[in-house]
């Protein structure tokens, strides 16, 4: 977290409304949403993670940091056909897409096409190919490993990524290289 978080923010700074809530999928830990909450403090951060484990540790993140702006986790699955959120003008979603099948993104995309207003923001990072190919030799070895661990898993190329998300009124606006050969890909609502 310590070596990407900086340089997320700065973007999420750049392209995020300046209120509204903010749904992050696939929270993880918690440490991103304290950090994002606390440096973002006009916009409401709603954590979520689909496992039980890792919301006990967003809601030990959260009362920790003893930020109005930051809600306790959901249990979300981005699988589902309806979520906990109704609305959220921006969604984050920070290292799930290689971790997690690719029915893992249909559902990201579909959820971010469903609960986004025009103009809402959708924001991923994390490794991706671009045409076709890794940006890196060491994201070709991460991606052997993430299919050596699960074999649904694997680093995936973003002109698949932008297509379901074009297929979900999703526009890219934006990718950006980032510290350890990951991209910042923006999308936007139409």
């Amino acid at each position: 977290m310590q070596r990407n978080k900086d340089p997320i923010r700065d973007i999420l700074a750049r392209v995020l409304p300046d209120q509204g809530l903010v749904l992050e999928i696939a929270s993880g830990g918690g440490g991103h949403a304290a950090y994002f909450a606390e440096a973002l403090p006009a916009l409401t951060w709603q954590p979520s993670d689909p496992d039980a484990d890792s919301r006990a540790s967003i809601a030990a993140w959260q009362q920790g940091a003893g930020l109005n702006n930051l809600l306790p986790p959901l249990d979300l699955d981005v699988t589902a056909a309806i979520w906990p959120v109704e609305r959220a003008e921006v969604i984050v979603c920070i290292n799930m897409v290689h971790i997690s099948p690719w029915a893992a993104t249909v559902g990201l995309m579909a959820g971010a096409g469903r609960i986004l207003p025009p103009s809402g923001v959708l924001c991923l990072y994390g490794p991706y190919k671009v045409d076709g190919r890794h940006t890196a030799p060491s994201n070709h070895d991460f991606d052997q490993d993430l299919k050596h661990r699960n074999p649904a898993w694997g680093i995936r190329d973003l002109d698949a990524v932008a297509a379901e998300a074009r297929g979900n009124g999703l526009a890219l606006i934006e990718t950006v290289a980032m510290p350890a050969n990951n991209l910042t890909v923006v999308f936007r609502k139409d």
